[in-house]
């Protein structure tokens, strides 16, 4: 068989099943599941290379194929399932196809470009890179479900606005070339406490309710362009 097989790939394999199990709950219509997988499929990832590195004798080979398989998951993970997600939650016509687009455009752009440096970089040094080089592609496993919290106050179509804010911005961070340190472990614990809350009140209070209309819009040039 091709590929390695053992402990080290083993939360991004499981990331990956949660982001692909996410997609179909949200083409179903169940808002809240889609959410929460994205939110755990970011858990996972955010410890897969810590995993990866406690193996001190991984080949070269394996290395490689570590950085490949984790940025192949990630565009699922974090690229197109988002997309999905908002598309659902009415990020839709014109130009909310453009910047769903875009968005996963610049996530392709970025996990290629991550490639290119960890490959260069782990033919010279050991151990894990200290800075990213803009935003990491993951931020959205935190981004969306906080950005999900504000539908309990606000209207649908102005959610929708505020999607489409969300995606154009954080897929153009995802590229925009700035040196960005990484978290410390305690940094990543108060992340994951903010992602959870916001996970828990989603799933004991939100009802969300996606219309495939907007009344009384029918004339504005932003409704006629993502209808």
């Amino acid at each position: 068989m091709i590929g390695f097989y053992d402990y080290t790939v083993v939360l991004t394999y499981i990331s990956l099943m949660c982001s692909v199990f996410g997609i179909t709950q949200a083409i179903g219509g169940h808002y809240r599941t889609a959410i929460i997988c994205l939110a755990l499929s970011g858990l996972f990832d955010m410890f897969d290379g810590k995993i990866a590195r406690t193996k001190k004798n991984r080949t070269d080979d394996e290395k490689l194929f570590g950085v490949q398989i984790d940025s192949l998951c990630d565009v699922v993970c974090f690229g197109a399932f988002p997309a999905v997600i908002c598309y659902v939650l009415g990020v839709r016509g014109i130009l909310g196809t453009i910047v769903l687009a875009y968005y996963c455009v610049c996530s392709v752009i970025r996990l290629g470009f991550f490639n290119v440096l960890e490959t260069n970089r782990q033919r010279v040094e050991e151990g894990a890179n200290k800075y990213y080089h803009g935003l990491p592609i993951t931020t959205m496993a935190i981004v969306l479900p906080l950005a999900f919290m504000l539908n309990f106050v606000i209207a649908e179509r102005e959610f929708s606005v505020l999607l489409l804010f969300v995606l154009a911005v954080v897929g153009t961070l995802f590229i925009v070339d700035f040196k960005l340190r990484k978290p410390s472990n305690a940094f990543l614990a108060v992340l994951v406490i903010l992602v959870a809350c916001a996970v828990i009140a989603i799933f004991l209070f939100s009802k969300y309710h996606i219309s495939l209309c907007f009344p009384g819009l029918e004339n504005s040039i932003l409704d006629r362009l993502m209808r």
